[in-house]
């Protein structure tokens, strides 16, 4: 499912207001200014990721030429793209 910029700022809205109610954060900006960038960060995030899937859809396309048939590409494709996010950083 992609999600539409409506979906990121509600689920940006619903983080912040959990913690403003647990008290676990307070802004020092205007609201309007920390949602926004928070909604940035996010589509960044989302953003680090779909461009992961297609990195490891390039190397599991670059294997399958050389080994074809001897792997589960859906097993393989969970596997690579784990190890590859966690060199990188990627939040999953």
């Amino acid at each position: 499912m992609k999600l539409t910029p409506l979906h990121l700022q509600a689920i940006v809205e619903r983080v912040f207001k959990l913690w403003k109610q647990k008290n676990i954060a307070t802004f020092k900006e205007d609201e309007k200014k920390v949602l926004s960038r928070g909604i940035e960060l996010l589509k960044m995030e989302l953003q680090k990721e779909l461009d992961l899937d297609k990195e490891v859809i390039k190397k599991l396309d670059e294997l399958e030429k050389t080994n074809p048939g001897e792997f589960q590409r859906h097993k393989m494709f969970q596997l690579m793209k784990i190890k590859l996010a966690k060199d990188r950083k990627v939040i999953l």
